[in-house]
């Protein structure tokens, strides 16, 4: 007898799947393995092997700012971000103070701690500054091929264990490392938006991500704070593969002028005890993010069900990106 709910007892899909051993899943060159923790080693140097102590960030945007700050908050690490438009460095540091002084009045740190923040996140002027880094994260725009370019560039200028690493919330990580000569140290971590407030990343190996890298990673990402969750390097990953589509059929459903803008948000905020309706998400996240990522999807899996929606393009071609526009 077929169950006819997936929440009933008999069936769950939360319930009834198979329990993974404790383990770490990597990719070697030529085969999935499994990588575990040394057992040989103490847990202090096993934590001392995975430590970072300098991080860089590249793109001084919503996502790098946050990613910064989090690091020189949380994690304590000192950071030097870069960005190709130094005006985009003085308006996220600006944006920085307005961070901290909130922080400051809900009493979630002393002036202290913010003077000690602060000092830690530094901009540089090139990325040659990045040369004796320990870590790298990539917040540049959701582009396949600026992303090549700048982890090619980032290769030819850290020191040869440097991992480095992108945020991208689509794109394949095999295809940025190939631009390098180091795969097994290049790796996805997908933050959410906004970093300081999101508690997720996602960690995604390459082909040839090596089980170190994943390590130092879910170190680091550990050491911000953060919960990681892990997938396959496929579009979209776990997050955007379910969310944006659904975005995606929001706008669709006002496109075809089946209900209005407030109408969709609270139908699917108060109907599905969602906190936010997927239109004012999609403001959020950028509709041009959401479209880049739309098109990934459509374009890599290859199935018309991603098609984004002609609605999302003309509010993009227009220069209406939601949020951003603020």
């Amino acid at each position: 007898m077929i169950a006819r709910s997936f929440g009933v007892r008999s069936f769950s899909l939360s319930r009834n799947l198979k329990t993974f051993p404790p383990l770490k899943f990597g990719i070697s060159k030529s085969s999935f393995h499994l990588c575990r923790n040394s057992s040989s080693a103490s847990k202090s140097q096993e934590n001392e092997n995975n430590a970072v102590h300098q991080l860089g960030v590249i793109g001084a945007g919503q996502m790098g700012l946050g990613i910064a700050f989090v690091a020189a908050k949380v994690a304590e690490l000192p950071v030097k971000i870069f960005d190709a438009n130094p005006k985009q460095i003085e308006k996220s540091l600006a944006f920085l103070d307005t961070l901290i002084e909130k922080d400051i009045a809900k009493n979630r740190i002393r002036r202290e701690q913010a003077n000690a923040i602060k000092s830690r996140i530094n901009p540089a002027n090139d990325i040659s500054a990045f040369a004796s880094l320990d870590f790298v994260i990539e917040a540049v725009p959701e582009n396949i091929d600026l992303k090549r370019k700048v982890f090619s560039e980032l290769d030819q200028v850290v020191k040869p264990d440097a991992i480095l690493a992108t945020n991208t919330s689509s794109i394949s990580i095999t295809k940025i490392a190939a631009a390098t000569k180091r795969p097994e140290n290049i790796i996805g971590m997908h933050f959410m938006n906004p970093v300081p407030v999101m508690e997720l990343i996602e960690i995604i190996p390459g082909l040839a991500t090596s089980c170190d890298t994943i390590e130092k990673t879910q170190s680091l990402a550990k050491a911000m704070g953060k919960t990681c969750t892990q997938s396959q390097d496929v579009p979209g990953f776990i997050a955007n593969r379910l969310l944006i589509p659904y975005i995606n059929e929001a706008v669709i459903v006002l496109e075809q002028g089946i209900a209005t803008p407030k109408d969709i948000d609270t139908t699917m905020k108060l109907g599905t005890n969602i906190p936010m309706g997927p239109l004012r998400l999609a403001d959020f996240i950028g509709l041009d993010t959401c479209l880049a990522i739309m098109k990934v999807l459509h374009q890599e899996i290859g199935d018309t069900k991603y098609r984004p929606a002609v609605l999302l393009q003309k509010y993009v071609d227009a220069g209406w990106l939601g949020m951003k526009e603020v």
